[in-house]
């Protein structure tokens, strides 16, 4: 496996010299080709600052990040902004559709930007609408669907200009539990069958539990991580939550 995501020494702080908040302090984490990630940690203790910086959403205060073996950290927004368009993908919490388009033109929308051709665009758009199970509602509207359905639109989106990453912020937390499971399954196999790398951020287990390894974060540092390995999902779920436990998160019953 050839790493794709390296951080090293990351910091972020927010305010001025005379109220300073660090958030991050001397994160290093390194995401191998094809891995699907989860990132955990209670509220406040930096997860989604986290993923914002790795994702160039937000600079770092100190450290590097590099990505396909480009540095993230020192570019222009330009510059910035063009990687962003063909290297990276992004599935949030809220689903970020314009209600103005119908579900495959927000899927194609990455393709327009990039001015791919016709076909091309066409042929991808109904592979990854039919992987993710929407080809049939390609013509609704976001306000016409389900969440489930908006949010799988959202990540037929980030997956089909084929990016080096695909990074998402709690995509579960406005679905019911089959919603937020259909997409998980399919998040899994789209990792499996196109070797796509997934960083997620989440507070629940059972979305992690579909992961290869979850990072736990405690007051802006890495605390411990796990390997799923040979393990059963069920099996990754209790030692979770074993870790939530310790970390003095959430209590979960299942």
């Amino acid at each position: 496996m050839s790493t794709i995501l390296e951080a090293n020494k990351v910091r972020k702080s927010y305010g001025n010299k005379f109220m300073k908040n660090e958030v991050l302090k001397g994160i290093d984490l390194s995401i191998e080709k094809g891995e699907f990630v989860s990132i955990m940690g209670a509220s406040g203790s930096g997860k989604t600052t986290l993923l914002n910086v790795l994702s160039s959403i937000d600079k770092v205060s100190q450290g590097t990040i590099h990505i396909e073996d480009q540095e993230i950290t020192g570019k222009k927004e330009k510059k910035l902004a063009e990687f962003r368009k063909h290297h990276l993908g992004f599935i949030f919490q809220d689903y970020n559709l314009l209600d103005t388009l119908t579900v495959k033109e927000n899927i194609l929308l990455p393709l327009s930007i990039s001015n791919a051709p016709k076909r091309e665009a066409i042929d991808r758009f109904l592979m990854v609408a039919k992987e993710l199970g929407i080809d049939d509602i390609q013509n609704k509207y976001p306000n016409e669907i389900s969440g489930g359905q908006k949010q799988r639109t959202s990540a037929a989106r980030a997956f089909i200009h084929e990016p080096s990453i695909i990074f998402a912020d709690e995509p579960t937390g406005a679905l019911d539990s089959k919603s937020a499971s259909d997409l998980l399954n399919k998040l899994s196999e789209l990792n499996e069958k196109r070797k796509s790398t997934i960083v997620m951020v989440t507070h629940d287990p059972v979305a992690a539990s579909y992961c290869s390894r979850v990072i736990f974060i405690k007051d802006g540092q890495i605390y411990t991580e796990l390997n799923k390995g040979n393990q059963t999902r069920q099996s990754m779920l209790k030692d979770i939550m074993k870790t939530q436990g310790v970390l003095g998160g959430v209590q979960y019953e299942y």
